[in-house]
């Protein structure tokens, strides 16, 4: 419908109507798109605003925090990466120190030449010692026959000889007795490179941290002989305990 308004006094001097707008049809679409931008630039002008403020001191304290925390972290890690470093430093020495020990193991003893000399030793010191006590058996029983003969004889050059022959079998005894300096320096031979070995296991023993801590390692170790076997554990040493004495033997028939 038209819409009534009053008459200016301009339009009476012009002598003419002034033209009728339509405000409802107008201006209601770009009043709601002008005041839609206005809140849009607005916002966006806020925004900016916001956005170009200074940090405040809750929000740097923050941020200094986590930096320190950071850094915190970091150092103990490179700590940690310094004190694993030390570990394998120590574990790379012993290594090296048992590589060189057992080096030196395989070039004085294991290298084949030395063990063979030290088995070549030990069985010249089985052959003398049989064949020492051989001779000194053969001596021993032509003495036995010899002085059985001298009792059944009367005739003093037959009695002359069966004694020159006596004192030639305690010769020969004497002799056989020999074997014992032989085979005490071969013996010590044996002992010396056996004593180089025990020096050089015990020192890559140390170089482990000793033998209490080798003995962590070391498995049950298990008897496999059979019950005859194990009451075969050969002749005595001064100071082994658990070997029953001649006279715990005789007191058994008392």
């Amino acid at each position: 419908m038209a819409v009534h308004r009053k008459r200016f006094r301009v339009e009476d001097i012009a002598g003419g109507e002034m033209p009728i707008l339509d405000v409802t049809e107008e201006t209601g679409p770009m009043h709601s798109e002008i005041m839609t931008e206005l809140r849009a630039i607005r916002a966006q002008m806020a925004r900016g605003s916001h956005a170009a403020l200074p940090p405040s001191d809750a929000v740097v304290a923050q941020e200094v925090a986590d930096t320190r925390a950071l850094l915190d972290t970091y150092r103990a890690q490179i700590e940690q990466c310094e004190k694993l470093k030390v570990e394998l430093d120590l574990i790379h020495d012993a290594i090296d120190r048992t590589k060189r020990e057992i080096a030196t193991l395989h070039g004085k003893s294991f290298d084949g030449g030395e063990m063979a000399k030290v088995n070549g030793e030990l069985g010249a010191v089985v052959g003398g010692t049989e064949q020492a006590t051989q001779q000194i058996l053969e001596a021993a029983e032509s003495i036995d026959q010899a002085a059985s003969a001298m009792s059944k004889v009367d005739s003093v050059d037959q009695q002359k000889r069966l004694a020159d022959d006596i004192q030639e079998r305690v010769i020969s005894i004497f002799e056989a007795c020999n074997f014992q300096d032989l085979t005490g320096q071969r013996i010590s031979k044996v002992m010396n490179t056996m004593k180089f070995i025990e020096q050089h296991i015990n020192a890559m023993m140390d170089i482990w941290g000793g033998v209490d801590a080798i003995k962590s390692h070391v498995p049950t170790p298990v008897d496999n002989r059979s019950e005859d076997e194990k009451l075969l554990n050969g002749p005595k040493l001064a100071g082994d305990v658990g070997h029953a004495s001649q006279d715990d033997i005789d007191a058994l028939f008392d």
